[in-house]
């Protein structure tokens, strides 16, 4: 059996901003000091010309790549999650939302993955500020096929979009081929009506293998991966929720004002179903290798199998 290659998102992002390049010469870059991180420096070797350092100052950022949207350009600002949605959310909101203009926020470095920066650096609240935000579309991508078309579908996309991407490397598991990507729409990718996994983000790769010791156990998992946060594809969900009864979903942000609220929200109105949220509970992260603070936080497979369990 070949080797499951892992790519991380960031990396995703930094390759198809060169492609887009290539194509589309009203867009531009822009960084805040941290190009080698959010791997914009692929789009900067490039197109210097159109790659625009903007210093430590995200919150300056974000105003300048409003400024360059009523241009006619179409600027992807770039820099950690816990800066992007936290630091410059002020900015975001008014000089973007508010007159919904056509910028790309890449978002790198969220969730607990971040690791060994620590609880200021791993932002799990960026989900719940951004879906705040009238208009502002909300992408999360589980593997590298999906990222890259994430961000190319952000470009097409007219107006706000914020994209989180992460630090660790998780598995491809996308075929590329035969992979369709769009804006609004969630992906079933396994069978099952026991219970549905609905996932987002590196969590989507757990959960794919939680549904598989989970079948071996007799337990047939619906495994749903949701890309888009906002807007929230309600069909998959409402026919989830009617064909399995029960409802586990599976998120690298806090348990509030993420995925899992916004599942909550829908079936509370449409569709009352049990749910059960896995995410960061209320607190903070700490320092420490990636993989191993996400199994102490629960966002594991191991934890996704005995939460299911537990649950049925």
């Amino acid at each position: 059996m070949s080797e499951v290659k892992c790519i991380a998102t960031r990396e995703s992002y930094g390759n198809a901003l060169k492609e887009l390049g290539a194509q589309h010469d009203n867009l531009v870059v822009l960084d805040a000091d941290l190009a080698a991180a959010t791997k914009t420096g692929v789009f900067k070797k490039v197109y210097p010309d159109r790659h625009f350092d903007c210093g430590i100052a995200e919150a300056n950022m974000m105003c300048v790549a409003a400024g360059l949207a009523t241009m006619g350009l179409v600027p992807f600002a770039s820099s950690f999650a816990m800066f992007a949605a936290g630091r410059a959310f002020e900015q975001v909101r008014n000089s973007i939302g508010y007159p919904k203009l056509n910028v790309k926020i890449g978002a790198t470095h969220g969730g607990i993955s971040v690791g060994e920066d620590g609880a200021s650096h791993q932002c799990c609240e960026d989900f719940a500020l951004m879906r705040s935000i009238p208009g502002m579309v909300v992408l999360s991508p589980a593997d590298d096929v999906e990222a890259r078309a994430a961000v190319k579908a952000a470009y097409a996309h007219e107006g706000p979009v914020y994209l989180r991407f992460g630090r660790l490397a998780v598995p491809v598991f996308h075929d590329e081929e035969n992979y369709h990507f769009e804006i609004g729409k969630g992906e079933q990718l396994t069978d099952g009506s026991d219970v549905a996994i609905i996932a987002t983000g590196l969590m989507v790769a757990e959960a794919i293998e939680a549904a598989k010791t989970l079948k071996e156990q007799g337990i047939a998992a619906r495994v749903i991966n949701i890309c888009t946060i906002k807007p929230l594809d309600e069909e998959i969900v409402l026919k989830a929720a009617k064909e399995c009864g029960k409802i586990v979903t599976v998120e690298e942000h806090s348990v509030i004002g993420g995925l899992g609220e916004a599942v909550c929200g829908l079936l509370s109105e449409k569709q009352p179903t049990p749910v059960k949220r896995i995410g960061v509970n209320d607190e903070f992260g700490h320092s420490g290798p990636a993989k191993e603070l996400l199994k102490q936080f629960g966002l594991s497979a191991e934890n996704i199998v005995k939460t299911v369990k537990e649950f049925i």
